[in-house]
C-alpha cells in the first residue's frame, strides 16, 4: 500500500519497528490516547513522544517510508519534527491530511515577558506534566510489533475523562503562567469535548489571562478558530468571556455585554446575541471563518448605540462602521487579506437582506446583492437566517419563511439576468475600439455607467441593449475628454 493512504495502525507498525531498531522507548500522547478512550472518531494528528532525539528518529521515520511518502518539517529549537502524510484523489486534490509530530521528551516554558519558550530535554513522566490537562496527559508505548502498550497515566487523567472534567497536571497558575496560551485550550476543549473546567483552574486561567499578550497573534487566532469549529461555540466563547480572556486580544467582544436602560426603554442584550447567532451557524456551517463573521456581525453596536427620542435605542450603520472595525480587528489577530475582506463583507451586508423582503421592492438591490456579494450571497445567507434568535416562535417562523421567499426571488433574478460572473456586455477593449482612446479612467466610468444601468433595471444584462446604450450616453463622456 502506497504511503499516502497509510492508516494509523500501519503508521504505528512502521515507528514500532524502527524504535526496536535503535533501541529507543517510543509512545504516542495527547489527544490520540484521550479520543481512544473517548472513542471519538477521526484524529488526524498523532503525536509522538521519542525518550531520544525527537528530529532524529522523524528523520530515520521518513528515510524508512522514502522520499514520496510526505513532507518532513523540522523544528530545531524544540527537537520536534513533524510529518505529514496526504491521501489523494485521481484529480489530485487533497481529501485527507494525517500529521504525525515526533518530539524528544521535553519541557518548556515562557520567560517572563517573551514569546519563545526556553526547551529543555526531560523524563516521559516530566514531558507528561507539562501538558495542559490531565486527559492530555496520558500515554502508551508503541511496542514493537506496532501495538500500543498499557495506558501510562501518572495525572489522574483517566478519572477526569470519566468526570468529563478539565483539569490541570500540576499547579494551575504554574502551568498557565508556563504557556498562557492553555488559557484558551482550556475553552476550546470545553466547547468540543462539552466539559466542565474545574473550579480552581477555572480561577487560574482569570487570574493569568494577562499574560495571554505575550502569545502571538497566529497562535491565538489560530486557536479562536479551533474553537469556533466545535460543535456548540458558544460554551468556549462564554468561558473566554467570563475569565476575561476576550480583553487581552478582542476585547470589542466583551463591550457588546450589558443593557443599559432610558426611560423604560432596553435594548438587546448584543453579547448574548451574537453568542447564540454563532450556534446557529455552527448548526448549519462547518467553516470556522463564516462562525467569525457571525461573531463579528453586530461588532460595532457598542460603538453606536444610541437611544433617540421617538425611536429609542438605535444602532445606524453599525453594519458600515462594523467593516471598519472588522479590518483593524483582523489586522490585530493577523488573519490573511483574504479572510479579513470575507468577513468585512458579510458584517457590511449582513442587513440588507432583510430590507429586501418588503414586497414593494423592485428587483435592483436584488441584483446589487448578488453582484456585490457573488459566491459568498449563500454564506450570507446562512449568517442571515442565524441571526434570528427570537424566543418568539411564531416570529421567528414568519421570518425564516421571508428568507424562503427571497431566496427563491434571487434565484429568478439570477436566472432571468445572467448575473453570474456579472461585467458589463460591453468590454473595455471594445470600449476603447469604438472611442478611440487609449485606457484611461474614462474608459472604466463607461462600463460602470453601462453596469449600473443594468443593475438599476434601465437595460437588460444583454449585449445589443448595452451597445445601444453605449451609443446614448458616450458623447457625455467623451466631451469630458475634450474639456
Amino acid at each position: 500500500m502506497e504511503p499516502s493512504s497509510m492508516k494509523n495502525d500501519q503508521i504505528f507498525k512502521i515507528i514500532g519497528a524502527l524504535s526496536k531498531r535503535l533501541s529507543i522507548k517510543v509512545y504516542v500522547v495527547g489527544g490520540y490516547v484521550r479520543d481512544q478512550l473517548l472513542k471519538r472518531d477521526g484524529t488526524k494528528d498523532i503525536d509522538v513522544v521519542v525518550l531520544g532525539g525527537g528530529i532524529k528518529f522523524a528523520i530515520a521515520f521518513a528515510e524508512t517510508l522514502g522520499e514520496d511518502a510526505g513532507l518532513l518539517v523540522p523544528f530545531e529549537d524544540f527537537d520536534t519534527a513533524r510529518f505529514v502524510f496526504t491521501n489523494e484523489m485521481e484529480d489530485k486534490k487533497v481529501v485527507a491530511r494525517v500529521e504525525v509530530e515526533f518530539a524528544g521528551a521535553r519541557k518548556e516554558a515562557y520567560q517572563s515577558e517573551s514569546r519563545k519558550p526556553k526547551v529543555v530535554s526531560a523524563t516521559l513522566q516530566e514531558d507528561l506534566s507539562r501538558r495542559d490537562f490531565t486527559v492530555n496527559a496520558m500515554a502508551r508505548e508503541i511496542l514493537p510489533d506496532g501495538s500500543l502498550g498499557e495506558i501510562v497515566d501518572p495525572y489522574g487523567g483517566q478519572k477526569d475523562l470519566k468526570k468529563r472534567l478539565l483539569r490541570t497536571p500540576l499547579d494551575s497558575n504554574e502551568t498557565f503562567s508556563e504557556d498562557p496560551l492553555r488559557t484558551m485550550r482550556a475553552a476550546r476543549f470545553a466547547s468540543q469535548l462539552i466539559f466542565e473546567i474545574d473550579q480552581s483552574t477555572y480561577m487560574a486561567m482569570k487570574r493569568n489571562a494577562p499574560r495571554l499578550k505575550i502569545v502571538s497573534a497566529e497562535r491565538i487566532t489560530e486557536e479562536l478558530m479551533k474553537l469556533l469549529a466545535s460543535p456548540k461555540p458558544s460554551i468556549g466563547l462564554w468561558i473566554l468571556y467570563k475569565t476575561e480572556l476576550f480583553d487581552q486580544f478582542l476585547p470589542e467582544v466583551s463591550d457588546l455585554a450589558g443593557v443599559e436602560e432610558v426611560k423604560g426603554y432596553t435594548h438587546k442584550e448584543n453579547l448574548s446575541h451574537t453568542f447564540a447567532v454563532v450556534d446557529n451557524i455552527a448548526e448549519q456551517s462547518d467553516k470556522p471563518i463564516l462562525r467569525f463573521a457571525g461573531l463579528m456581525h453586530d461588532i460595532a453596536k457598542s460603538v453606536t448605540k444610541e437611544f433617540v427620542n421617538g425611536r429609542g435605542w438605535v444602532f445606524d450603520m453599525h453594519e458600515h462602521l462594523g467593516r471598519k472595525m472588522v479590518r483593524i480587528i483582523g489586522r490585530r489577530l493577523h488573519m490573511s487579506k483574504k479572510d479579513i475582506e470575507y468577513v468585512a463583507k458579510l458584517v457590511r451586508w449582513h442587513l440588507q437582506p432583510i430590507v429586501l423582503m418588503d414586497n414593494g421592492v423592485t428587483d435592483s438591490p436584488v441584483r446589487r446583492l448578488v453582484v456585490n456579494l457573488k459566491d459568498d450571497l449563500s454564506d450570507l445567507l446562512i449568517l442571515c437566517r442565524s441571526d434570528i434568535t427570537t424566543g418568539n416562535q411564531k416570529k421567528k417562523v414568519r421570518r425564516l419563511q421571508n428568507y424562503d421567499i427571497l431566496e427563491k426571488r434571487i434565484i429568478k433574478v439570477l436566472e432571468k439576468d445572467k448575473l453570474n460572473a456579472f461585467q458589463s456586455p460591453v468590454r473595455g477593449e471594445e470600449i476603447m475600439k469604438l472611442t478611440g482612446l487609449k485606457p484611461c479612467p474614462i474608459i472604466g466610468k463607461i462600463k460602470k455607467a453601462i453596469e449600473e444601468a443594468i443593475l438599476d433595471g434601465e437595460i437588460p444584462n444583454e449585449y445589443e441593449p448595452a451597445k445601444e446604450y453605449f451609443e446614448k450616453i458616450k458623447g457625455k463622456y467623451l466631451d469630458d475628454v475634450k474639456d
